[in-house]
C-alpha cells in the first residue's frame, strides 16, 4: 500500500494517464465489435427452397411465362402453420390445383414434400450475405449458428483462465501487445476464410485474445491510478465498451457484407498494436515481481511525461526500498491462482466475488438473448442499446463515492431481480411496459456489473489480480452460457426461466454484504496487505463513529 507514496510523486492523473486511456478506450470498443460481430455477420435472412421453374433463368416454359411470381411460388413451396411460405420444404412436383384453391385447403390430400435439395434463395435486402448464406446454416443446419458464439465464448472461458497466469507471471504490457497482434491476424484471417470449420477454429482463437485484452488493458489503466479516481476511470472504460456497441451498428449498417465487416472491425487492431509501444508496464506490477530496478526506471518515465521535474531526485532506489520494503520481502515468494484460496478471508472474497458474477451475467444475458422482440431494426437497435447502457454505466460514479461500494451494487441488483420479476406477470398485449421492464432490467444490469468491477479490484491485491480476473471471466462465461440454456425449461413453465433470471441477481445483492466495504480504501498489493485492510477498516469505523458521537 506504500506504492501510493510514490504514485504521488509521480502524478497519479496526468498527461500519461490520459494518453494511455486515449489508447486504451478505442481498443474496447473495437473489441465489443467482436464480440457481439456475430449479431450481424451470422444474421438469419429470409429464405425459402429453390425452386427450378422459380428462379432458373434458363427455364423457358409456356405454362410458367404467363403466371407471376407469387403464383410460381405457391404451387411451388408449401405453407407453414402460419401461412407463410415454408422455409425448408418445397413440393417434390408443381402443385397446379393450387392456382385454382381461394382460402384453406385443408380437406385437401397433403401434397409430397422435400427438403431443399438445391439449396435456398436468400432475401438479401438487408444483408447481401453473411455466414448463414455463405454456408448454408439454415434448416436442419440452423444450430451451427450458435456453435460459432458458444466457440467463440468458449475462447473467450480458455483466455480467461490462462490469460490471468500469463499476465501475473510476464507481465500486462507484454501479454496485451501479444494479445493485440493476435486478434489482428485470427480476425482478418477469418474474413478470408475458405470454409465454416476454419472459420469456428479462427473465432474461437480470436475469442482467447479478446478476453486477455478485456483484462489487460483496464489494469494498466487501474494501476497507475490513485485509489480516488479509479471510479471514474473504470466507469469511462464501461462507456467505452457500451459506445463500442453502437459503432458496431453502424459499422454493419454501412459494411452490410460480412467478410467486409470482419476485416473492418479486425484491421484496427494493428494500428493499436503499433501504437501501444509507448505504454509503461505498471510499476506497481515490477515492483511486486521482484523487479524493483525495472520499476524505479518506470516511475521516472511516467514522472517525465507527467512534467514532474523534480521527481528524479526523489525517486531513488533507496527510497523506494525503504517506502515497498514488506512487498518487496513477499515478492520473493511466487504465487499462483491457489493463492486465492490460501488464507480465509481471500477464499471468502474471491467465492462471494465469483458467485455474484455469475448471478450478475446470467439475467443480463438471459434479456440479451430475446432482444429479438424489440423490432426488426437490428442496426437501430444496437445503437439504441449501446446509448441506453453508456448513459447508465455512468450511474455508478455519482453513487459508490456516497453509498458505498456494497450498498449500491445491492441496490442494482435487487433492481435487476425486481424488474425482470414484474416483467412475468404482465400480459403479452401491454408491449410497451414488457419493453420499458426489460429495458430497464438491462440498465440495473449493466450499473451493477460496472459496480462489481470496481469493487473487484479493491478486493484482491495486486500479486493475484490478474489471476483473480482470468476467474471472474470464467465465471462471467458460465453465466452467458447457462442463461440460453435454462429457455429450455419454457417447456415446462413459460415463466420458469424469467423467474429464475429474477431470483439470481437478488440471492447476488444479498452476497454482496458479507463482503467488506472498501471505499476510500488503498489498492491491496501483497497478501499480507488483507489482514492489514481488515484492521485498517476497523479502525476507520472507530474513528468515523467517533467522529458522529463528537458532532453529535
Amino acid at each position: 500500500m506504500a506504492f501510493q507514496e510514490l504514485l504521488d510523486q509521480v502524478g497519479d492523473l496526468g498527461k500519461y494517464q490520459i494518453l494511455q486511456m486515449v489508447l486504451i478506450f478505442p481498443t474496447l470498443m473495437m473489441l465489443l465489435c467482436q464480440i457481439f460481430l456475430e449479431n450481424f455477420t451470422a444474421a438469419i435472412p429470409g429464405h425459402r427452397c429453390w425452386v427450378n421453374i422459380l428462379d432458373n433463368d434458363t427455364v423457358s416454359d409456356n405454362d410458367t411465362e404467363i403466371l407471376s411470381p407469387d403464383a410460381l411460388l405457391r404451387i411451388s413451396i408449401p405453407m407453414d402453420s402460419d401461412l407463410r411460405p415454408d422455409k425448408c420444404h418445397r413440393f417434390i412436383h408443381p402443385q397446379w390445383q393450387l392456382l385454382h384453391v381461394n382460402g384453406t385447403f385443408t380437406n385437401m390430400t397433403e401434397p409430397d414434400k422435400e427438403t431443399c435439395l438445391d439449396g435456398w434463395v436468400y432475401d438479401q435486402s438487408s444483408f447481401p450475405s453473411t455466414i448463414i448464406t455463405e454456408w448454408d446454416l439454415v434448416c436442419s443446419y440452423q444450430s451451427q449458428k450458435s456453435v460459432v458464439q458458444f466457440l467463440f465464448m468458449t475462447g473467450m472461458l480458455v483466455g480467461g483462465l490462462i490469460g490471468g497466469h500469463l499476465s501475473d507471471r510476464f507481465g500486462r504490457k507484454l501479454i496485451l501487445r501479444w494479445c493485440l497482434l493476435q486478434l489482428t491476424i485470427f480476425g482478418t484471417s477469418a474474413a478470408l476464410a475458405p470454409t465454416f470449420l476454419i472459420y469456428c477454429l479462427l473465432r474461437f482463437l480470436s475469442g482467447c485474445a479478446s478476453v486477455i485484452i478485456l483484462i489487460n488493458g483496464p489494469l494498466l489503466i487501474i494501476e497507475w491510478i490513485r485509489p480516488s479516481s479509479k471510479v471514474m476511470a473504470i466507469t469511462l472504460m464501461s462507456c467505452a465498451l457500451s459506445l463500442g456497441q453502437m459503432i458496431l451498428g453502424g459499422l454493419a449498417f454501412l459494411f452490410r457484407g460480412w467478410r467486409t465487416l470482419q476485416l473492418v472491425v479486425s484491421v484496427p487492431f494493428l494500428v493499436i498494436f503499433f501504437s501501444s509501444r509507448w505504454l509503461v508496464e505498471p510499476a506497481r506490477w515490477l515492483i511486486i515481481n521482484n523487479k524493483p530496478e525495472e520499476g524505479l526506471k518506470a516511475l521516472r518515465k511516467v514522472a517525465h511525461i507527467n512534467g514532474m521535474k523534480n521527481a528524479g531526485d526523489i525517486l531513488t532506489m533507496e527510497g523506494l526500498r525503504s517506502s515497498m520494503q514488506d512487498e518487496l520481502e513477499a515478492a520473493q515468494t511466487k504465487t499462483t491462482v491457489c493463492d486465492l484460496f490460501c488464507t480465509p478471508d481471500l477464499r471468502k472474497r474471491i467465492c462471494l466475488l465469483l458467485f455474484v458474477r455469475f448471478a450478475t451475467m446470467v439475467p443480463f444475458y438471459g434479456i440479451t438473448i430475446n432482444l429479438q422482440h424489440f423490432g426488426s431494426n437490428i442496426f437501430l437497435f444496437q445503437v439504441v442499446f449501446g446509448a441506453l447502457t453508456a448513459l447508465v454505466r455512468c450511474l455508478p460514479l455519482l453513487v459508490q463515492n456516497h453509498m458505498g461500494r456494497r450498498t449500491t451494487q445491492t441496490v442494482f441488483m435487487f433492481l435487476v431481480g425486481l424488474s425482470i420479476l414484474a416483467n412475468t406477470f404482465v400480459p403479452q398485449e401491454m408491449q410497451t411496459l414488457r419493453v420499458a421492464l426489460a429495458s430497464a432490467g438491462i440498465s440495473f444490469a449493466t450499473a451493477s456489473s460496472t459496480s462489481f468491477s470496481i469493487h473487484l479490484i479493491e478486493l484482491i491485491p495486486t500479486v493475484l489480480r490478474a489471476r483473480a480476473l482470468g476467474l471472474d471471466t470464467l465465471a462471467s462465461r458460465c453465466g452467458a452460457v447457462l442463461a440460453p440454456l435454462l429457455m429450455t425449461l419454457m417447456a415446462y413453465l413459460s415463466i420458469l426461466p424469467w423467474i429464475i433470471y429474477g431470483v439470481f441477481p437478488i440471492m447476488a445483492g444479498l452476497a454482496v454484504l458479507l463482503q467488506p466495504e472498501t471505499r476510500e480504501m488503498p489498492l491491496l498489493d501483497t497478501i499480507h496487505d488483507v489482514k492489514n485492510n481488515k484492521e485498517f477498516s476497523r479502525k476507520v469505523k472507530e474513528i468515523n463513529s467517533s467522529v458522529k458521537m463528537t458532532k453529535v
